[in-house]
């Protein structure tokens, strides 16, 4: 029964991860344009540097 709640887990994180856009692409940075400044993390707005404006 464990296993299967291990199994359950990891299918759901995977699922999870599936749905974001991959950092840099053009979703992801469309996506950090709607989201308001103030809730970007550190690494939100370096990577929004990085692919979105250069």
């Amino acid at each position: 029964m464990t296993y299967l709640k291990l199994a359950l887990a990891a299918l759901f994180i995977t699922a999870l991860s599936a749905c974001s856009p991959e950092v840099g692409s053009q979703e992801w940075c469309d996506a950090l344009k709607e989201k308001p400044k103030g809730d970007w993390s550190a690494n939100e707005a370096a990577d929004f540097t990085k692919h979105c404006l250069l």
